[in-house]
């Protein structure tokens, strides 16, 4: 059974673009449940609702908050999806579980301010993996692309005279997006001062080179960004995803339309980047009401 959890752990990072954080509190939450299932059951298969109810309710009885018990319902929900969907299981014993109501929480964006520390924190221009950093850090914010497609990216995705790059999303379906002046120029000098010291293999494809001359990977990227949040000293918890979120916030600030918003994040479903909104009503009705004191 543990197996199971192992691929979904390999799946949250491959296909869902997950991080680090999110992957641990994953795998604890669904050890907690498979602690809890393997004295009552020996596989998945014998799953059903009566047993994820004696869950809740165990949960519920070591007074765990209701957000936690939601964030390891939501948990154990996901990996029966997955179970699912990759054909291990013919029925989800998940379907018509119940999660306790909790407080939507917004995701973390940051200030413009923030953002531009950020960006200005790779500051040596002699050397090519700061050039490197500057220009996927530009590229991130200019587009709110997932990590996941930015490091898909090749060098044939970008056309800096258009200020265009196109992607991939999840859905197997391409995007074409406008980059900033700024975004194009960072691109621009990394292509011509950055990649070419970074590059072993002529024949590699890949725009954003590791130390190796390979692709880099979603985790390297991560800990790169994590490194420049630091060194900006910008709060622990920003992560990659951050400046997605604080792409469409910023946007939608600006008084762009929802939809175009949705197309340019790539969401199938409007209701997904409608929480962006909710940022943008909650960080609108504080600043009404400081005004009015």
């Amino acid at each position: 059974m543990r197996q199971q959890i192992e691929d979904f752990m390999i799946y949250l990072v491959d296909k869902k673009d997950s991080s680090e954080n999110t992957i641990s509190a994953y795998r604890n939450d669904l050890g907690q449940f498979l602690d809890f299932a393997a004295n009552k059951v020996q596989d998945w298969d014998h799953v059903d609702k009566s047993l994820l109810s004696a869950y809740v309710r165990y949960l519920q009885k070591r007074k765990y908050a209701s957000s936690t018990v939601a964030r390891k319902v939501a948990a154990v929900k996901s990996f029966f999806h997955f179970m699912l969907d990759t054909g291990r299981l013919k029925d989800d014993p998940t379907a018509t579980l119940d999660s306790p109501k909790v407080k939507k929480r917004l995701p973390k964006i940051l200030s413009p301010q923030e953002i531009e520390d950020l960006l200005d924190e790779p500051v040596d221009t002699s050397d090519p993996k700061a050039i490197r950093d500057k220009a996927f850090l530009e590229l991130l914010y200019a587009t709110g692309m997932r990590v996941s497609e930015l490091v898909a990216l090749d060098t044939a995705d970008v056309q800096i005279d258009n200020h265009t790059v196109y992607c991939v999303s999840r859905s197997n379906t391409q995007r074409k997006l406008p980059i900033s002046e700024r975004a194009s120029d960072a691109l621009e000098t990394y292509l011509e001062r950055g990649r070419p010291s970074l590059l072993k293999d002529p024949e590699e494809v890949a725009l954003f080179l590791n130390h190796r001359g390979q692709r880099l990977t979603r985790q390297g990227l991560w800990l790169i960004i994590k490194s420049h949040v630091e060194a900006a000293g910008l709060s622990a918890d920003v992560t990659p995803h951050t400046l997605r979120h604080s792409f469409a916030t910023h946007l939608i600030n600006g008084g762009k339309d929802l939809k175009d918003v949705q197309r340019l994040l790539g969401h199938a479903n409007i209701s997904t980047t409608q929480i962006y909104a909710e940022v943008h009503q909650q960080k609108s009705g504080a600043a009404s009401e400081d005004g009015a004191d």
